[in-house]
């Protein structure tokens, strides 16, 4: 997310409560976006499908078909995500902008190939009893939001966070309209206009590319060459997505916690609602921790690196360090200290929300274990992200490893202990996460000068 911090500083630099709601508002629309839009997209397409499609489970099926295409997306693309960004920041520093657009192109063909074999396996494999024409449509959607991750992720490092927004309005509300219009046709129609939007969607990512750099040549596989890209980049968006996801899928297939609902697909009904309320409730976390962590943290981290590459006193480059490791724990203690006021606020709020949502107040308890193992992955991601701007890639892949194997181990004997146990092994592995994350960011700020000079 480097350079947001420009536009958060332009708004925090007019020193008044509208500026200051105006770049927590901006942050908070930056980072959740384009995920609140998909959200209230397949919600909405949801909610005013049910008195129209016959059977009323087609319904069902559709929000499910598009959870695992969501999740089956983001865990194949992860690999590529964060490496593929390094490797672009890496030629705009050396000024060749003219190798950006043709190694896009050929990341997209790589993604085109992995995620059309994959998805053509499975056409054939565990979804061969379905009809042809819903896994052609499950099929195109694979493919088409694999390709929108490496785009969108693209045009994060272009800086053109208000485009993406401005993007994924548009392509689900072409979604939600195209759905509703076709939703005489039950789960192939829905479907339709699913793939329909995300179409758009991908033409209009593809469009702000093509016309922000030079094309001198069509198509480039350089960022496959040897050592252009980082492998730990390529294990830590690999163990980051499966650690996310890797929770919801051992509930979907634990038989006392998960039914069938198409084909291979299953759900979780009293693991699923409480987790997607909870995660609801780390938008005022993510904006503050775009706002502290993209101005204050950046700004002294700026200024210590420059200071060491000018030749700046240690005096002055103790004190740009302790500044900057400062506004890491005021940064870090803000984000506590929001998402804690908001978990109280959903503590306090836990039976009415539940009696609104037509939700059985037995998902109380789980409601609450979510809410706390969503703040702690707030929480984690700041602490990732900070060791990015340290350059510390071994240690953010040891972090992330820690995230998959607990939650894996954790949440499996969660599910065999019992229903009253149910949440706590994914807010262990990410309470055990966070722990050893700040053991480790606290010796690394000790050693800073050290490293810095000693490494080169």
């Amino acid at each position: 997310m480097a350079g947001i911090g420009f536009e958060l500083r332009k708004l925090l630099k007019k020193e008044s409560y509208l500026g200051l709601l105006q770049a927590y508002s901006y942050a908070g629309i930056i980072s959740s976006g384009p995920w609140i839009l998909s959200i209230v997209g397949v919600l909405l397409i949801g909610f005013f499908s049910l008195s129209v499609v016959i059977p009323r489970v087609a319904v069902q099926q559709f929000q499910v078909s598009v959870t695992y295409l969501l999740a089956t997306s983001l865990i194949v693309t992860g690999p590529l995500q964060l490496a593929f960004t390094r490797y672009v920041a890496d030629r705009l520093f050396e000024k060749k902008d003219d190798m950006i657009v043709p190694n896009f192109l050929g990341a997209q063909l790589v993604t085109l190939l992995i995620a059309g074999g994959l998805g053509t396996i499975l056409f054939f494999t565990l979804f061969r009893d379905m009809g042809v024409f819903y896994r052609l449509l499950m099929l195109a959607a694979f493919v088409q939001l694999c390709l929108i991750w490496i785009a969108t992720i693209f045009l994060s490092g272009m800086k053109r966070y208000t485009a993406i927004v401005w993007v994924f309005a548009l392509g689900y509300g072409t979604t939600v309209a195209a759905a509703l219009l076709l939703r005489p046709w039950g789960l192939e129609g829905l479907l339709s206009g699913f793939v329909f939007g995300h179409y758009l969607m991908l033409c209009g990512l593809w469009f702000l590319i093509l016309q922000h750099y030079p094309i001198k040549f069509f198509i480039d596989f350089d960022f496959l060459r040897h050592h252009r890209m980082f492998h730990s980049l390529i294990w830590t968006g690999l163990f980051y997505n499966l650690g996310i996801w890797f929770d919801k899928l051992l509930f979907w297939y634990a038989p006392e916690t998960s039914h069938a609902i198409i084909g291979p697909l299953r759900a979780s009904p009293i693991y699923d609602l409480p987790i997607f309320l909870a995660y609801l409730s780390i938008i005022p976390g993510m904006a503050v921790f775009l706002v502290r962590i993209e101005t204050d943290f950046v700004e002294f981290y700026e200024r210590f690196y420059r200071a060491v590459r000018e030749g700046a006193s240690l005096e002055m480059i103790e004190s740009l360090r302790n500044e900057m490791v400062f506004t890491i724990r005021q940064g870090l203690a803000e984000i506590v200290k929001i998402q804690g006021i908001t978990i109280l606020v959903v503590f306090a709020l836990g039976k009415l929300l539940l009696n609104w949502l037509g939700m059985s107040e037995l998902y109380q308890q789980l409601l609450y274990i979510d809410l706390i193992a969503a703040g702690l992955q707030m929480v984690f991601l700041a602490i990732l992200n900070i060791f990015f701007y340290l350059d510390k890639r071994r240690l953010v892949v040891l972090l992330t490893g820690i995230f998959v194997v607990s939650n894996a181990v954790l949440t499996s004997v969660s599910i065999a202990i019992g229903p009253s146990w149910y949440g706590y092994g994914f807010a262990l592995s990410l309470l055990l996460s966070v722990c050893a994350g700040m053991v480790f960011l606290s010796d690394k700020l000790e050693k800073l000068e050290y490293e810095t000079f000693m490494l080169q």
